[in-house]
């Protein structure tokens, strides 16, 4: 994917560090030069080295994709190359031997915009019940969740989930700035805003360390919690960018209701 950018590189570099809530003393100590120099970079009176570019990325975190702009801003080629997802060789096989080896309990691969690159037989079960009009690929994995016409019919504490969701894509786009997921986030909350979540004696007693997904199914309700996997030390744009979320069950009644879907 070609990037291009019309904004000069001190503007990009001021933004990143002001966005990390970093200060030119914090940043040019830890980068390793002076604080003239980064002032001098950011107002436009100097331009970084391709090496500078690298360190500054590195202290500020800035996302593969987002360094590939700077780059680009400061007049040099992207240094990081982006495939496709059928093309990662290696990286690819180790997504899907985690997807394979979470069975029976579900589990998906996702890009930064939250559309679908891989999902085990567990999961799919779960997205097969999603209309066809929210569900046209590319699948978009939180639209899916929360659109009226997707799961969130089952969803049992949808306003707990939706809160959830909500808060962590807040979170992801201050992190990350990326492309699509302003436009997601206001999609997502201009979906009806569901009532206060159904209390009672009857609702099962989980783990209060997590908030689980609580959904009802024809075996009766599930409830599960799930993490979230990166990869380390990524090289390439979309493999800087996926996640892989394995979801596991929240009680054992869960867990048996799993193993028999499975079977």
């Amino acid at each position: 994917m070609t990037t291009t950018t019309t904004e000069p590189v001190g503007v990009l570099v001021r933004r990143w560090r002001e966005r990390r809530r970093r200060s030119q003393l914090d940043v040019s100590l830890a980068a390793e030069l002076s604080t003239r120099h980064l002032s001098c970079i950011e107002t436009g009176r100097a331009n970084p080295s391709r090496d500078m570019i690298g360190r500054l990325c590195d202290e500020l975190d800035v996302p593969l994709r987002e360094r590939n702009t700077l780059y680009l801003a400061a007049g040099f080629a992207p240094v990081h190359p982006e495939r496709a997802y059928a093309d990662l060789g290696a990286a690819r096989e180790a997504v899907e031997a985690v997807l394979a080896g979470h069975e029976p309990n579900p589990a998906l691969a996702v890009n930064v915009r939250w559309e679908l690159l891989a999902a085990n037989r567990a999961m799919r079960l779960f997205l097969g019940d999603v209309a066809a009009q929210v569900a046209r690929p590319p699948l978009n994995v939180l639209r899916a969740t929360l659109h009226p016409d997707g799961l969130s019919g089952r969803i049992r504490n949808l306003a707990q989930w939706r809160a959830h969701v909500l808060r962590r894509v807040r979170r992801q786009l201050e992190r990350t700035s990326a492309a699509g997921l302003a436009e997601l986030l206001a999609e997502l909350e201009g979906y009806p805003v569901p009532e206060a979540d159904e209390g009672g004696s009857g609702r099962p007693a989980y783990d209060d360390l997590v908030v689980p997904l609580r959904l009802s199914s024809e075996h009766g309700e599930l409830a599960l919690f799930y993490t979230t996997t990166v990869f380390g030390s990524p090289r390439d744009v979309l493999l800087d960018e996926i996640a892989v979320e394995t979801f596991f069950p929240a009680d054992a009644r869960t867990a048996a209701t799993l193993r028999a879907m499975a079977g």
